[in-house]
């Protein structure tokens, strides 16, 4: 191992799961002994990681479906994450100074199998955009929605890490009339000014204003959905959607992040009548089910970001020992696009 490695380094540890949603107190920043790298591994000095609502599932025990372990109380938490690799044993394709991509962030170095890590490339022009979840929106976009020249769009949670790109990759890919939602009136400014959007509306604790304000929002109907939110959102969006209007559910915040459940529910109430009588479809978007399209997002998200045809909204939180308020601030809807930790680089 390189000499000018320390000795130490600090993770993010559930210390207790809590019963609703975590909080600071819940964790702990723990320092360990730096591990030296094995055959076939690599020792990775983070960068960044990605602060993302899908570890209220994880926390809760009860993932489910989803492709990713439990954290229990003792885990150390992980998700995407960004850093050089600075250690490599025997037998690794990745050397020293190789930027990589991996899914153990929440500490400040990683111990990962090499097969385990993406090259960074050079495709995107900021090493941070690899932590974009506009990978989902676009896939929803193209593989589930079937976006058509002149779509009027609807993408609710629209200042999240997904509805800030997804809105601006609509209108790129032809949408004519973009709308979203957000229970913030100074982001609803900020996706008007800084995203583009046509319209925002702003849901309060009621449906028929909500749905009133959609109405207003498109009086012609909407044709397509993007859904990151469920709950009441979705049951106003399907009141007014157009004949033939296509659904791609992305993600279902109502329901996972609620005090009172346990992350892996969001019930909503459904007009199936409607659906049936106007040939709405509903269709749940997992990036697993449609291999490629992240290389492809990629490719075109380099393209539109060095253009400027597009921009990538994120909020840097420097330090791991921020790393815990910035995961109940990112629950509590305090920022606008994608959250991620930054940690110093050396």
């Amino acid at each position: 191992m390189a000499a000018f490695l320390p000795s130490a380094t600090r993770e993010v540890r559930l210390v207790t799961v809590p019963e609703g949603l975590p909080g600071p107190e819940h964790f702990a920043v723990v320092a360990q002994p730096l591990p030296a790298p094995g055959p076939g591994q690599v020792l990775v000095r983070n960068r960044y990681f990605l602060v993302f609502p899908g570890l209220r599932t994880l926390i809760g025990g009860k993932p489910g479906a989803v492709p990713l372990p439990p954290i229990h109380a003792g885990d150390v938490l992980f998700g995407p994450a960004v850093g050089e690799v600075v250690a490599a044993g025997t037998g690794s394709p990745l050397q020293p100074g190789d930027a990589v991509t991996h899914l153990l962030g929440w500490r400040e170095h990683a111990l990962v199998a090499a097969a385990d890590c993406t090259p960074v490339g050079d495709v995107l022009p900021d090493p941070v955009a690899h932590l974009s979840s506009g990978v989902a929106a676009y896939g929803a976009l193209t593989r589930l929605a079937d976006i058509r020249p002149g779509d009027t769009v609807l993408v609710t949670g629209a200042a999240g890490a997904v509805g800030t790109l997804a809105g601006p990759v609509a209108r790129l890919l032809g949408a004519g009339r973009v709308i979203g939602s957000t229970r913030s009136p100074a982001k609803a400014d900020r996706l008007r000014t800084e995203l583009g959007y046509d319209a925002v509306v702003v849901p309060g604790d009621r449906l028929p204003p909500l749905i009133k304000q959609l109405g207003a929002a498109a009086p012609d109907g909407i044709d397509l959905v993007v859904d990151t939110v469920g709950g009441e959102q979705l049951t106003a969006a399907l009141r007014v959607a157009r004949r033939g209007a296509r659904f791609a559910l992305v993600g279902a915040l109502a329901g996972q992040l609620s005090p009172h459940r346990d992350g892996d529910s969001a019930p909503v109430e459904i007009d199936t009548y409607r659906v049936i009588t106007q040939g709405i479809t509903l269709r749940g978007y997992s990036g697993t089910d449609h291999p490629g399209v992240a290389e492809e997002w990629a490719e075109r998200f380099g393209e539109w970001l060095r253009s400027g045809a597009i921009s990538f909204p994120y909020v840097r939180i420097p330090g791991i020992e921020r790393a815990p308020r910035a995961l109940q601030e990112l629950f509590e809807g305090r920022h606008f696009g994608t959250v991620v930790v930054e940690l110093p680089p050396h």
